[in-house]
């Protein structure tokens, strides 16, 4: 068997679309919460993959659901069905408001299906023009061009167009902007019960209860965006729970596979027939390869020991946080749900997210920006206490840096 070619980071800039500015080292494997690179240097993980990585990196649990299914079936197509993604439906449906899923292999496409879904319903309600949709300021919905138009931050959308029409972007937490263009021609509210890519910006309670008020009104689906705050990353199975307000349509990715391309869109029996044979569809969607993987995940988290481990762990991320800024007086403020967690940057300190990151990095630290202000951490559900610690240490490093 030959050799694999060697590669090193300059070969990105050779051989790669240049969309992302990847870091200057690879990471060649990973361990729980710990990846090394080709120098074998080590690293905490708070960046998770972006929330993807929910048990972290090669855990038993997905790689025996792996190993299992990849020597019996990997794909058959959407003319079969299969047992995995069956059991996972199952799994869904019953731990959450929905009665119906459809699967995809992504938050964009769960997104771009639940607003497919949001016009069809619209269509078939008999009201004229009933298209509709309502979306927030610096809300962030996947790179499709009908996602990237829902998402409220024209940056990623505004090269493309034209755009799809017809969508209508409010500020966040404002129910009275929201009021004021919901109305008969409405089809669909989407909304990120957090804020996660646009600042780790929790809704107010009130504001979804609005929402999903105006929603019953005007006839309109609420649909809740958990591509992030789903499967765990809250403390609760989805957000919505914490909440109290329950959806017509959620859409769920990220740490649904644990770290395998998975996404999902869950509504209920009201609204799924408006899907009928024919009118969306996905080649990989569903597939047995992810729905295993995804079915061992999901029941792993799905349980009061990792749900209550992630809120414990929610505490001691903002003891240490909080214990940090005493020191170097960085952060304005530090919030979030569970293991989604935005620091705030003080305004002297404003655009420096990246720089701190990037200084993290070099220390051996992972982690993420949500904006150019806010340091973002999204480490695995299951992450010990004393690589919390670690890490903390060398984000000390990576402040003082700043401080000078």
């Amino acid at each position: 068997m030959e050799q694999p070619i060697s590669v090193t980071r300059s070969n990105f800039n050779d051989w790669m679309v240049p969309v992302f500015a990847p870091a200057n080292f690879i990471p060649v494997r990973g361990e729980g919460s710990r990846i090394w690179d080709q120098e074998n240097k080590e690293y905490i993980d708070f960046a998770g993959g972006i929330a993807v990585n929910a048990l972290g990196h090669a855990h038993p649990v997905a790689v025996n659901a792996l190993i299992e299914q990849a020597t019996k079936l990997w794909h058959v197509g959407n003319g079969y069905t299969n047992e995995p993604v069956l059991r996972l439906a199952k799994q869904l449906t019953e731990q959450t408001f929905a009665d119906k899923v459809f699967f995809c292999n992504s938050g964009a496409e769960a997104n771009e299906a639940a607003l497919k879904l949001a016009r069809k319903v619209g269509l078939d309600s008999g009201v004229a023009g009933k298209s509709g949709i309502v979306a927030f300021n610096n809300a962030f919905h996947g790179r499709t061009l009908f996602t990237v138009s829902a998402g409220g931050q024209p940056k990623y959308s505004q090269d493309f167009a034209p755009l799809p029409n017809g969508i209508s972007h409010v500020a966040y937490n404002d129910l009275e902007a929201a009021k004021a263009v919901i109305n008969e021609q409405t089809c669909a509210v989407i909304v990120e019960p957090i804020q996660g890519e646009g600042g780790v910006i929790p809704a107010d309670i009130e504001f979804l209860k609005g929402l999903r008020a105006l929603c019953d009104e005007f006839g309109a689906l609420l649909i809740f965006d958990e591509v992030q705050t789903g499967v765990g990353r809250t403390g609760s199975l989805y957000a919505y729970m914490n909440y109290g307000v329950t959806p017509d349509v959620l859409t769920t990715a990220k740490a649904l596979g644990g770290g395998f391309p998975v996404g999902a869109m869950l509504t209920t029996d009201k609204f799924a027939p408006h899907f009928s044979v024919g009118t969306h569809g996905t080649t990989y969607g569903g597939n047995p390869l992810a729905s295993a993987v995804a079915g061992a995940v999901f029941e792993f988290i799905n349980t009061p020991e990792v749900l209550e481990g992630v809120k414990h762990r929610h505490q001691y991320f903002l003891d240490a946080l909080n214990t940090l800024n005493a020191e170097y007086q960085v952060f304005d403020e530090i919030r979030g749900q569970g293991l989604l967690i935005g620091c705030v940057l003080k305004a002297e300190y404003a655009g420096k997210a990246k720089d701190i990151t990037t200084w993290a990095g070099e220390q051996g630290l992972l982690a993420l920006i949500a904006g150019p202000n806010v340091v973002r951490f999204t480490p695995s559900l299951i992450i010990p206490e004393q690589d919390i610690d670690e890490g903390i240490a060398r984000l000390k490093r990576a402040l003082a840096k700043l401080a000078k």
